[in-house]
């Protein structure tokens, strides 16, 4: 099992974050030709090397069109389209991207506003691999409640504004897609430093963190780095929130490899972010509960409730928003309830940080006036990802290991699929030509 480690003390945002996996050996083409395929603005994307403070890192540079792209918010009240529901606290002061173009320009090559509905959908409905498309919604819609909350609007018209949009986009997917690179399978961190001070926001100075920012650290540990600025962005609070399994210190873990990812300020510490890819996790925690019993085990919620009065789409409406929201599995049965009426049973897996998100869901989005909330150990297998070629394209295979030995090997349905429909031949002859070969590679 991958596992990944984030060193927020020095804070964390979109771009540091991206830099770090990067460094840490995350493909860049990879990353930048599944971007690519998004219907997004033509950007270019590549990573070079800085100091800060005597520590070497990896730092990203954008370019759209021919304009390039710096990695540092203007912040909104500066820009002409203004809308009062805006993403207005993706200014991220020192760390996000920042329209910075070199010759005189007007406004026209601005990128459209998005809502965050229409974000979720555009990956929903994407090839991205499947625990991208997963781990992207996790973090977009844990950025747009937190802004919703905040503005007192329905999630689904939080607006990413010109910046937000596309570099939201790149940022959190190009996250993901480098996490996917790695094979990472959990993610630890740090505590985190805020910052303080104030910042200038559409509405005004308001101060460090910005409300987006403090909305979604809620829940997580802070440290006492007295630091004037903006140490941690929405984006990187988003990450936090959305896919971080536990925080603690870097204990109980052999350390593999280190990524260095550079912010765009220059403070009186190093601003990077460090990414540990390491082995074991076992020992982490999170408030007082231990987090995992073992080197295949760990803890995960089971929610639970039965209802009788609501239809088949809308049970599938809610499943989607279940997984948009970080759950591991859903499923139903069928049940016979009281007065001898057919009903259906909601079951739920998700990770503890995930929980109350999908609790959230069933509440809103179901019929049930309560939900069973109970704590399951699971015990899991290794999971190893390997990336085959097939006589009609490539194909990942799914690997699971027991103590290092294979014990079950699956080819990836979103890849079969892909390729069976470029080619049209069965679904089973791509499955079955891919086992052979993940077989044969095995064996050689």
């Amino acid at each position: 099992m991958n596992t990944l480690y984030l060193d927020c003390h020095f804070g964390i945002s979109g771009d540091m974050t991206l830099a770090a996996l990067i460094d840490l050996g995350a493909d860049l083409d990879y990353i930048e030709n599944h971007l690519k395929c998004l219907p997004i603005d033509p950007f270019s994307m590549r990573v070079h090397t800085v100091v800060k403070q005597g520590i070497t890192a990896k730092k990203l540079q954008l370019q759209f069109g021919a304009y390039e792209h710096q990695h540092e918010h203007q912040h909104e009240h500066q820009h002409e389209h203004q809308h009062e529901h805006h993403h207005e606290h993706h200014h991220e002061h020192h760390h996000e991207h920042h329209h910075e173009h070199h010759h005189e320009h007007h406004h026209e090559h601005h990128h459209e506003h998005r809502r965050a509905a229409d974000i979720l959908a555009m990956i929903r409905e994407s090839d991205l691999p499947p625990r991208v498309k997963q781990r992207s919604i996790a973090v977009f819609q844990a950025i747009a409640e937190a802004e919703a909350k905040i503005h007192g609007i329905d999630v689904r018209d939080v607006h990413f504004h010109e910046v937000g949009a596309m570099d939201s986009i790149i940022d959190i997917v190009g996250v993901c897609l480098a996490l996917e690179s790695l094979n990472i399978d959990e993610i630890y961190s740090s505590p985190v430093s805020a910052g303080y001070g104030f910042a200038p926001m559409a509405h005004g100075l308001y101060p460090i963190p910005a409300p987006a920012t403090a909305e979604l650290l809620v829940g997580i540990p802070l440290t006492d780095l007295h630091v004037q600025g903006e140490l941690t962005t929405p984006t990187g609070a988003g990450f936090l929130k959305a896919l971080v399994k536990a925080f603690g210190p870097l204990a109980s873990m052999t350390i593999e490899r280190i990524g260095y990812g550079a912010g765009e300020k220059d403070f009186n510490h190093p601003n990077v972010l460090r990414a540990f890819l390491v082995k074991k996790a076992k020992d982490m925690t999170e408030g007082t509960d231990q987090i995992g019993t073992g080197e295949h085990s760990e803890q995960i919620f089971v929610l639970e409730t039965q209802l009788d009065d609501m239809t088949g789409e809308s049970l599938g409406y809610t499943m989607e928003r279940l997984f948009e929201a970080g759950a591991l599995d859903v499923f139903y049965t069928p049940v016979y309830m009281k007065k001898n009426r057919p009903g259906t049973l909601i079951t739920v897996l998700v990770s503890p940080e995930a929980a109350e998100r999908c609790e959230d869901v069933l509440l809103l989005e179901t019929t049930t006036l309560g939900i069973r909330r109970s704590r399951w150990t699971r015990r899991i297998l290794e999971r190893a990802f390997h990336t085959i070629e097939t006589p009609y394209g490539p194909v990942r295979v799914k690997q699971a290991l027991m103590e290092g030995r294979l014990v079950h090997r699956a080819p990836e349905y979103e890849d079969v699929a892909k390729v069976a429909r470029e080619n049209g031949i069965a679904f089973q002859t791509i499955y079955q030509a891919a086992l052979l070969e993940d077989e044969r590679c095995t064996n050689t």
